[in-house]
């Protein structure tokens, strides 16, 4: 027995050891600036990893660096590797993976030597096509726990603080919480009124996670009191390493964050076999993302374990949700004709001076560029979308009469989430057919 404790004691430590700290060189070891990527209210940040510079998420809710997006063309020259299996949300079985330790990460003068760094295998999360950009991965705690981090949602600029050099200034809109870490990942508590005919507020233990594009996620529990609102509708809430989660999305009346009310954000309570991994640590009761994270300025403070939140003036602004039924992904890019128009100018204009007659010669050509495509990966059954017949599959060609690869991502996730009424005219293409399709969004909650 003694030799199992100290088998186990002697893991722990050297798990703990083998990794390296992110450490500040140079003239200017106080801070470093970094502009990031809002993309569907998630942190998009350049990650240097042994010498290649990578697109990575920064996730609160990760304890391990993660590598899900990896080619030919982007060789880091892994080392010390072994086969492992990593188990996340979602309802498949463990995604296999590699451990590499021994890596360079760099953020500008912020470098670690020393790092580990696993690495998907077969990436079933397929986060650039849902992002609609290229995800090379997501990195949490391995950077965090050695910095004081401010991310600064309105201007995209994160400032990484060395914290044995950082004061705060006193600020008297600012409010500090204590951290609480479990396998570490921060938790915060806070305050949820689920509807207005029960008046008691929740005390509910959240994870911050800001990897999370959803304002809030909860877990039902007869113990805690939290359940589903009777006005809700089915819906596909994200995607775990793991596979797709499930769940129903709703709306409470108000959450709370110390002095900081926010009325009726969204809320989406989770498919219980989906989250059996998340709910390990028995007090917590769901997360916090970046719909409620990007109505502040946030200090990130591991090393003192706290968080410092200053409201923005998005604080109280309503909370949207895609109300079309339909999950787009990025599908790669087409082929694009475009017309080009040449023009000659008459003498006087002086672009032609063979020309003596007082005319403008209009040459029309083409060009050919590739440009983003995007398809359906899902309609929610009962939805627009789905009343209105769009299937699963479908390449989208065009959106409100605008082509399809005008627009990002971002740009018609935004058009689906706008407001409720909207009429919606999709172009798509199925099995090589033109259709089009109309629908009206339709708010459910």
């Amino acid at each position: 027995m003694k030799k199992v404790l100290f088998f186990l004691l002697l893991f722990f430590l050297q798990n703990i050891f083998s990794q390296g700290k992110f450490q500040f060189y140079g003239k200017n070891d106080t801070k470093l600036k970094v502009k990031f990527k809002r993309i569907n209210n998630l942190i998009v940040f350049p990650l240097e990893i042994n010498g290649k510079e990578l697109s990575f998420i920064l996730d609160t809710g990760v304890n391990k660096t993660i590598l899900f997006n990896l080619n030919a063309n982007d060789s880091l020259g892994l080392k010390s590797v072994e086969k492992i299996q990593l188990r996340g949300l979602g309802n498949l079985e463990p995604v296999d993976a590699l451990l590499s330790k021994n890596n360079r990460f760099r953020v500008g003068n912020l470098i670690n030597s020393n790092e580990d760094l696993y690495v998907i295998l077969k990436d079933n999360f397929n986060m650039s096509s849902k992002m609609g950009t290229t995800i090379h991965g997501i990195i949490g705690f391995d950077i965090l726990k050695d910095v004081i981090l401010k991310i600064d949602y309105s201007n995209e600029t994160l400032i990484f603080y060395n914290p044995r050099k950082y004061r705060l200034k006193k600020c008297r809109r600012c409010e500090e919480f204590p951290l609480e870490f479990f396998r570490n990942k921060p938790y915060i508590n806070a305050l949820t009124q689920i509807d207005t005919l029960s008046k008691e507020n929740i005390k509910t233990k959240l994870l911050i996670d800001s990897g999370g594009s959803d304002a809030i996620w909860l877990f039902e529990g007869t113990h805690t009191g939290i359940k589903t609102p009777k006005k809700h509708f089915k819906d596909v809430l994200g995607e775990g390493l793991n596979g797709t989660i499930y769940g129903n999305r709703s709306r409470v009346h108000k959450f709370t964050l110390g002095r900081f009310e926010i009325p009726e954000p969204t809320v989406s309570f989770l498919d219980t076999t989906a989250t059996i991994n998340a709910r390990q640590f028995r007090k917590r009761n769901g997360s916090i993302g970046g719909n409620i994270l990007k109505r502040f300025k946030v200090w990130l403070d591991y090393p003192n374990k706290r968080v410092i939140l200053k409201k923005n003036g998005s604080l109280k602004k309503g909370f949207y949700y895609n109300m079309s039924g339909l999950v787009v992904v990025y599908a790669g890019k087409d082929l694009v004709k475009e017309k080009v128009e040449n023009v000659s100018i008459n003498s006087y204009g002086r672009e032609n001076e063979a020309s003596s007659s007082n005319s403008i010669s209009l040459v029309t050509t083409y060009k050919y560029q590739f440009k983003a495509a995007y398809k359906i990966l899902n309609v929610i059954e009962g939805s627009p979308a789905f009343r209105a017949g769009l299937l699963e599959g479908d390449v989208i060609k065009g959106i409100n009469g605008k082509p399809s690869y005008e627009y990002t991502l971002d740009n018609i996730n935004s058009i689906f989430s706008y407001k409720p009424n909207r009429k919606v005219s999709i172009d798509i293409e199925r099995d090589g057919v033109p259709y089009r399709f109309k629908f009206v969004l339709e708010k459910r909650i």
